[in-house]
């Protein structure tokens, strides 16, 4: 899909590589393929090491620590941003957390804390991230963000993330109707279970690659290369027919 996307000319933000088996390290690839400028992300110095690799293959001119948990880190990001480029065509919002303990509970059992922090740290970020760059995406733009389908299907193991991720998916559609008129477009890519660092995290995720596999018609999970053909070929879709939608990147298991 992407030998037949042209982006170039068009620069991007990239948020929430953690390595390079992270799914928006996939898409990075995919939009550096079409021709796209990058900036890339990484979380603080620990995470560095693991990110630094992508962005040098990806020939990042940006790379910048962004923590969306630090006052002031989001900011002084598209500060860069509009300072070396003055312009932004489009973002990928690719960032989750849950505390451990709140995480591996039942959502009834939540702490508000950490329910509170969870909204904040994956949904709350992404609408951050489209006030600062609506003023930079002058001719329009692309906003991408990554869910999962446990946002409206009980998954065991999700736990709070699927009322987050909820939200997530509810965040795209409201921004797809404010940003509009702006010629600002916003969609949510919906993967499936891909085994990431982030994945980790969720009880039984072995088991339900397995189980994901076996529902699947194509008998295979969706590598991270898809997902990314799939992410450049929405940022390259100018007209935005798709606007404000989920988007299903997962070999049609949501069907089964």
């Amino acid at each position: 899909m992407s030998s037949i996307i042209d982006l170039r000319g068009k620069r991007g933000l990239v948020a929430g590589i953690v390595n390079d088996h992270s799914i928006a390290a996939g898409c990075s690839v995919a939009f550096r393929r079409a021709g796209a400028e990058l900036a890339i992300t990484y979380l603080n110095e620990g995470a560095k090491p693991f990110v630094q690799p992508v962005a040098d293959t990806l020939n990042a001119p940006i790379f910048f620590p962004c923590d969306v948990r630090v006052s002031g880190q989001l900011e002084a990001l598209f500060d860069v941003i509009c300072k070396h480029w003055g312009q932004l065509d489009f973002l990928l919002h690719s960032i989750a957390f849950a505390p451990r303990e709140d995480l591996r509970a039942n959502v009834v059992n939540s702490s508000a804390e950490g329910f509170a922090l969870a909204m904040d740290v994956s949904c709350h970020s992404f609408i951050r991230m489209a006030k600062l760059a609506a003023p930079l995406m002058k001719k329009g733009g692309c906003l991408l963000t990554v869910v999962f389908y446990g946002a409206d299907r009980v998954v065991e193991g999700s736990n709070l993330m699927g009322p987050v991720r909820a939200a997530l998916e509810s965040s795209v559609r409201y921004l797809a109707a404010e940003l509009g008129e702006r010629g600002i477009r916003a969609y949510a890519i919906s993967p499936g279970p891909i085994k990431t660092c982030g994945a980790s995290g969720i009880g039984r995720f072995d088991e339900l690659l397995d189980e994901v596999r076996v529902r699947t018609p194509a008998d295979r999970l969706v590598p991270i290369e898809d997902v990314g053909r799939v992410a450049a070929f929405l940022v390259g879709c100018v007209q935005g027919p798709l606007s404000g939608s989920v988007v299903y990147a997962d070999n049609d298991f949501y069907l089964c």
